[in-house]
């Protein structure tokens, strides 16, 4: 099938408005965070700059959401209203709660573990020979898409009988060590886990080139007073070192929690959803695309932007403070 320029020009031109809304609404919160117009002529630039971003941005934000939210109220084909049918199905059925209980596992454990994984590099890297060459090698999944990411990773879990030859990492090396081969993938919770840790491998670079950053922003005066007072390494770290990138290390903390509460790509590639590992925004796109729900997946959408809305509060708050001390 050939590619019709014509045929597809709506959809490429709803992906200029997105793109587009995206860029305004990033000016409007570097202008409100910055400083706003003071003088009314400053309010006339202002309103000509902005205008038509934020015509843009009520075109292809603000509205979708109104529409997503009022979809939530209403039956499968968005024709009619059902009030809160949708959430109490969200909340009673056992399947989307086994749902919400991944995602909070994600939540819970990918955030802590990929902050913490690159907080421990970051350190034990820090000043070191090979600095750079050692970052360089944990931040290079960063480099790669969650797609790319999860097709890696499905081979490291890949498993084959136990007369064949084994392909996946994983069950090489298990039965290496005397193991059966074991479909990973298909055993709860374990294949959950497996996910997050696809997850943690990406990130870990993030978190570690930002707090690698915070740690070298710490006064050198500082580090010698303490080590001229006696402290071994491992007190340095919990009484001087965290203490000072502890803003820096929350910002990861909340960046990496936004972007797990979103996690789609790598369920969906890896299992689409299936033995039990399905999350948030799998099954929204479920209900939504895949069985035509379009008020019970908008519901799941709904319940995503409630989730995600205090943390981004939280980093707007954060950084106001962090300006305002600088």
């Amino acid at each position: 099938m050939g590619f019709d320029v014509f045929e597809e020009l709506p959809k490429l031109l709803w992906l200029l408005i997105a793109v587009s809304a995206f860029l305004a609404a990033i000016g409007l919160v570097l202008l409100v965070v910055d400083r706003g117009p003071r003088t009314r002529h400053e309010w006339w630039q202002a309103a000509c700059f902005l205008g038509p971003a934020a015509l843009l941005l009520g075109v292809g934000l603000v509205y979708p959401v109104l529409r997503t939210t009022m979809l939530s109220f209403m039956d499968g084909p968005g024709e009619a209203w059902v009030g809160f049918r949708n959430y109490v199905w969200m909340f009673t059925r056992p399947e989307i709660l086994l749902v919400l209980r991944n995602t909070l596992l994600w939540v819970l454990i990918a955030p802590v573990l990929a902050t913490a994984t690159g907080l421990a590099y970051a350190v034990l890297v820090d000043r070191s020979r090979y600095e750079s060459l050692a970052k360089s090698l944990l931040f290079m999944p960063m480099a790669i898409s969650f797609v790319g990411a999860s097709i890696i990773w499905k081979f490291v879990y890949a498993y084959r009988p136990p007369e064949a030859e084994q392909i996946g990492v994983l069950n090489a090396l298990w039965t290496a060590a005397g193991g059966e081969p074991r479909q990973w993938l298909l055993e709860q919770p374990l294949n959950s886990l497996l996910l997050i840790v696809v997850l943690i491998w990406i990130q870990a670079g993030f978190a570690m080139v930002i707090q690698s950053a915070a740690i070298k922003a710490i006064p050198t005066e500082i580090v010698e007073a303490a080590r001229i007072d006696g402290v071994s390494p491992w007190q340095l770290f919990w009484r001087v070192t965290l203490p000072m990138i502890w803003p820096t290390t929350a910002v990861v903390l909340i960046t990496i929690s936004v972007q797990t509460l979103k996690v789609f790509d790598i369920v969906r590639t890896v299992t689409g959803g299936q033995f039990s590992t399905s999350v948030i925004a799998n099954e929204m796109y479920n209900q939504a695309f895949r069985y035509g729900e379009l008020g019970q997946g908008s519901a799941l959408a709904v319940f995503l932007f409630v989730l995600v809305v205090p943390l981004v509060l939280i980093q707007i708050r954060n950084t106001r403070r962090s300006r305002e001390a600088a």
